[in-house]
C-alpha cells in the first residue's frame, strides 16, 4: 500500500492508497516541531481507531510546503516502514509533465501535485483553483506542462487579518449571507469575503483566459470550493482528492522510471 503524505502551511494529511482507492485518510495540524516518534504514535492510534491496525505500506510519496516538517517525516518513514519516500519538489523526484517558469524559480510542490493530477484526469489548459491558506490558481498548458499562475491570500487568512488588525470587528467562520447588504457586523464581514471571494475568482480566471489561444477549463480542489461552487457555477469540475491523486501519479510514474 502506498502512504501519500500532503503537508500544507495550515494542516497535514496522511492518506492511504491501495492500488485502486484510498482506504481512509488521517489530519493533523502541521507543526515543524513534531518529532517521528510522535507521528507514529498519532498514526499507530487513529489506524487502529479506524480499524487498519498495521497497514502494510510499501511505498512513501511527500508533497511539503512547509520544509522543515520533511525531515522529521523522512525519519518516520525510514525507522517505521524502512522506506525512503519520494519527496515532489526535490532533484530526485522526476515528474510526468515539465516545469516552464522563469528559471531559478521554485514552484510549491502542491501545485505541482495539482497539475499533475489535472493533467491525468481532464488532459490540458486548465486553471486549477487550489483553496488553502492561500488561495492559488495554476495554470497546465495544452501538453499538461506547468506555466504558472497567481496567488491570492486565502479565505480564513482574510478573515483572520480582519480580525487582528481591526479591533473591533470579531473572528466569524466563512458562510455563504443570505443577503449581499449586512446589517449587522459579522453579516458584512461575511458578506464582503465571500461575494470578494466570487469576485476574485471570476476576474482572475477571465484574465488568464483572455491570454490563452485555447479554451480552458476550470477545476476547483480544497475544502472551501464547494461553499463557493453552491451559489455560482465557478468551476467546470469539482475534485476533492486532487492533490492526493497527484501524489499518487508522482510515485508511480517514478516507480515506472526505475527510480525508485
Amino acid at each position: 500500500m502506498l502512504l501519500a503524505i500532503d503537508t500544507g502551511n495550515t494542516n497535514t494529511v496522511f492518506s492511504v492508497w491501495d492500488g485502486e482507492k484510498f482506504l481512509f485518510s488521517l489530519r493533523t495540524s502541521t507543526e515543524y516541531q513534531r518529532t517521528a516518534d510522535q507521528y507514529f504514535v498519532w498514526w499507530d492510534t487513529l489506524t487502529r481507531h479506524h480499524g487498519f491496525p498495521a497497514p502494510e505500506i510499501t511505498g512513501v510519496v511527500i508533497s511539503s510546503t512547509v520544509p522543515r516538517v520533511v525531515f522529521n517525516l523522512r525519519v518516520f518513514t525510514d525507522r517505521f516502514f524502512g522506506l525512503r519516500p519520494v519527496v515532489v519538489g526535490k532533484p530526485d523526484c522526476l515528474l510526468p509533465i515539465d516545469v516552464r517558469v522563469d528559471h531559478g524559480t521554485a514552484v510549491g510542490p502542491d501545485r505541482l501535485v495539482n497539475t499533475v493530477a489535472g493533467w491525468k484526469h481532464f488532459g490540458g489548459d486548465l486553471i486549477i483553483v487550489d483553496f488553502g491558506t492561500a488561495t492559488t490558481f495554476d495554470v497546465a498548458d495544452h501538453d499538461g506542462a506547468y506555466i504558472g499562475g497567481v496567488i491570492a491570500p486565502g479565505v480564513n487568512l482574510s478573515l483572520e487579518a480582519l480580525h487582528m488588525a481591526a479591533a473591533a470587528l470579531p473572528h466569524v467562520d466563512i458562510t455563504r449571507p443570505q443577503k449581499v447588504v449586512g446589517t449587522n457586523t459579522v453579516a458584512c464581514m461575511q458578506s464582503g469575503v465571500y461575494w470578494g471571494y466570487i469576485g476574485l475568482i471570476k476576474e482572475i480566471c477571465a484574465r488568464i483566459k483572455g491570454e490563452r489561444t485555447r479554451p480552458m477549463r476550470v477545476i476547483g480542489t480544497g475544502g472551501l470550493a464547494p461553499l463557493f461552487q453552491q451559489s455560482e457555477e465557478l468551476f467546470d469540475v469539482f475534485e476533492d482528492d486532487l492533490t492526493m491523486s497527484g501524489l499518487v501519479e508522482i510515485y508511480e510514474y517514478n516507480k515506472a522510471q526505475g527510480n525508485l
